[in-house]
């Protein structure tokens, strides 16, 4: 290989660094996976939901905190604009008096 270092050995560290991100051996995480998703299944089709609909739902929640939070920075951006005004001229007539008391 070209980018092996030498005395690194390939397949076994690609391996390693596989398993640790998965969290274990590909198989096993396969085989874990789905019989979660067989148990998942049953039980939301006994609760009588239909993912489908969950993903609808979780839709319709993104969308609504997206137009709230429209509304919400609206109002920051007013209560932002509104402190401004009061303090930067303060802060300007602050720094003044300052850089004028640094001249004596």
């Amino acid at each position: 290989m070209i980018f092996r270092r030498e005395g690194e050995a390939g397949p076994s560290r690609y391996g390693a660094g596989v398993s640790r991100v998965i969290g274990g051996s590909p198989i096993g995480v396969i085989v874990r996976l789905a019989l979660l998703c067989v148990l998942v299944g049953l039980v939301l089709d006994q609760l009588d939901l239909d993912a489908f609909e969950l993903f609808r739902w979780a839709a319709r929640v993104i969308e609504d905190a997206i137009a709230n939070s429209a509304d919400l920075l609206r109002q920051i951006g007013r209560y932002f604009l509104v402190g401004a005004m009061v303090v930067i001229p303060i802060w300007i007539v602050l720094r003044l008096l300052r850089v004028g008391a640094g001249r004596r």
